[in-house]
């Protein structure tokens, strides 16, 4: 039985896949968007080194680093703008994956990572490497490094994934659940270090943002790549992702079970 489900869980990866490759031309135009706020990040950060020196850990490089490396992990990651769950549960179109052999939120994880690594190899890497040739960027020192940030990657895919399907749940309570959408985009886009490092923050404010799981959609696999966690602070910041990363799934499947439970009742 549970090779069964890996078999369907590979399924709904290549089918996830699929669904962004079928789009060439507005992969090229995501890339191409990437690639211009690339360009404009990576300068109007620059303006804060002029002087030289750094800010919470990150000099110049690493800072130049950050810039591309968000950018090449904005589609991979996927922080905002998400709404396929609510949407099925919205039309209705949910009770057809109710009577499906897998739970909707662990089909829609599989989906989610074969849409990961589709937007990883044509809309992260190409700006990366793009940002590389024009500024030149911090690279991992060893195989160590690499092995640590592609499991933060991946860890980060799981939250991400995991906190869009809990605002999405919110489907099953709000007639309209775009005003939840905005807020929890807001909140992630800021929270998550995709506008500047969350080391950049007043003091006060990083405390509250390391207390959320929005680094760990981010801000974590960056510190990581760029060198400013090391040694035994990579290992607690994995651990850090996967803590989050079991306890938003969690809380995605309990919301969305109840969410069921309510449609049932209600005749829906």
């Amino acid at each position: 039985m549970p090779l069964a489900f890996l078999r369907l869980d590979l399924e709904y990866a290549k089918r996830g896949y699929a669904r962004y490759a079928a789009y060439p031309a507005a992969t090229l135009a995501g890339l191409f968007t990437n690639t211009v706020f690339g360009f404009m990040r990576a300068f109007i950060l620059l303006a804060l080194f002029e002087g030289g020196g750094e800010i919470g850990g990150y000099d110049r490089a690493a800072t130049v680093t950050y810039a591309w490396l968000t950018q090449g992990l904005a589609a991979t990651i996927f922080i905002w703008g998400w709404q396929d769950l609510g949407l099925r549960i919205r039309t209705g179109d949910i009770a057809t994956d109710l009577i499906r052999p897998v739970h909707p939120l662990r089909a829609g994880l599989a989906f989610d990572v074969g849409r990961s690594l589709y937007h990883a190899i044509f809309r992260g890497v190409p700006p990366v490497v793009i940002g590389s040739l024009v500024f030149g960027i911090t690279t991992p020192s060893g195989p160590a490094v690499w092995l640590a940030f592609g499991l933060s990657c991946g860890l980060a895919i799981v939250v991400s994934y995991a906190f869009r399907a809990i605002y999405n749940v919110a489907s099953f309570w709000l007639l309209d659940w775009r005003g939840t959408t905005i807020l929890a985009i807001t909140a992630a886009n800021f929270f998550s270090g995709f506008v500047i490092p969350v080391a950049f923050f007043p003091l006060p404010l990083e405390a509250i943002a390391r207390a959320t799981p929005f680094p760990a959609m981010l801000q974590v696999p960056v510190d990581i790549f760029v060198g400013r966690v090391a040694g035994a602070e990579v290992v607690a910041a994995l651990a850090s992702q996967l803590a989050w990363a079991i306890l938003l799934l969690l809380a995605a499947t309990w919301l969305f079970d109840r969410g069921v439970r309510r449609l049932v009742v209600q005749g829906g």
